[in-house]
C-alpha cells in the first residue's frame, strides 16, 4: 500500500514556473500549501538518471531532505515517434541553457524533415513521472502519458514547453491553443496525478479526469531514455 502524506505543506521541487502553476492548479482542491523549490531557495540537483521516474525520484528525494518537508517532482517531456523518443528525458536540454523552447522545437521540425518523416507519421507522446518523497527517503512514483500528433508551426501561446506543436489524439487544438482547465484534464500530468491522489491523498475527492493513455506505476516507465 502506497503512504499517504499526512501534512499541510508540499514542496513542489521545480524552478519551473509552468510546472509549478500547472501542479499548484492540480493540487488546488486538497486544502494543500504549496511552496515551491524556487521560492526556498533550494538548489536544483542533476538530473543523472536513465528514465523519467528515476529524475523525478532523485529530484523529490533532494527537496525533501533539504526542507525536511514531503516534496513532489515533476520529471516529464516530449517523445517523437519518429526521433527514437528523442528528446525524451532531454527534452529540458534541448532546449538549451536559455531554456528557450523555440529552438527546441525548430530542431524537431529539423530533424524530422532532415529524415524525410511524411507528416501524418509525425507522432509523439508527452511524459510525466511524479514522485512524492518524504525525509526518511520513502518515495511514491506514478507515470502518465497522452499521445497526438505534431504540427508546426506550433499554436498558441497559453502553455508552456513544447505545448504549442502538441495536438493531443482526439482534439483540433494545441496544448498551446487550450484553456489551462482542458488541459489539465487530459494531460499526461493529470494522469500521473489521477494516480497519486488515489494513493497518497487521504480522503481525496475525485481525482482529475484521466482521460490521457496512462502507466501505472514507475515500474511502467516508457520508452523515452
Amino acid at each position: 500500500m502506497a503512504r499517504r502524506i499526512d501534512g499541510s505543506t508540499l514542496i513542489v521541487a521545480s524552478h519551473n514556473a509552468g510546472k509549478v502553476r500547472e501542479i499548484s492548479d492540480l493540487l488546488r482542491p486538497f486544502a494543500v500549501d504549496v511552496r515551491s523549490a524556487g521560492e526556498l531557495g533550494l538548489a536544483e540537483p542533476e538530473e543523472t538518471g536513465q528514465t523519467f521516474a528515476e529524475n523525478a525520484e532523485l529530484k523529490a528525494r533532494a527537496a525533501a531532505q533539504a526542507a525536511r518537508l514531503p516534496a513532489l517532482a515533476d520529471d516529464s517531456g516530449l517523445c517523437v515517434v519518429a526521433l527514437d523518443g528523442a528528446p525524451g528525458i532531454y527534452s529540458a536540454r534541448w532546449a538549451g541553457p536559455d531554456k528557450d523552447f523555440a529552438v527546441a522545437m525548430a530542431r524537431i521540425e529539423r530533424e524530422l524533415l532532415d529524415r524525410g518523416t511524411a507528416q501524418q507519421d509525425w507522432r509523439a507522446y508527452f511524459v510525466c513521472a511524479l514522485s512524492l518523497a518524504w525525509p526518511d527517503g520513502h518515495c511514491e512514483t506514478f507515470v502518465g502519458e497522452v499521445h497526438g500528433q505534431l504540427v508546426f508551426p506550433g499554436r498558441g501561446d497559453k502553455g508552456f514547453g513544447y505545448d504549442p506543436i502538441f495536438i493531443p489524439d482526439g482534439y483540433a487544438q494545441s496544448f498551446g491553443e487550450m484553456e489551462p482547465d482542458a488541459k489539465h484534464a487530459i494531460s499526461h500530468r493529470a494522469a500521473a496525478f489521477a494516480q497519486l491522489i488515489a494513493a497518497c491523498f487521504p480522503d481525496a475527492p475525485d481525482a482529475p479526469d484521466a482521460r490521457a493513455s496512462s502507466a501505472s506505476r514507475a515500474d511502467a516507465d516508457p520508452r523515452a531514455n
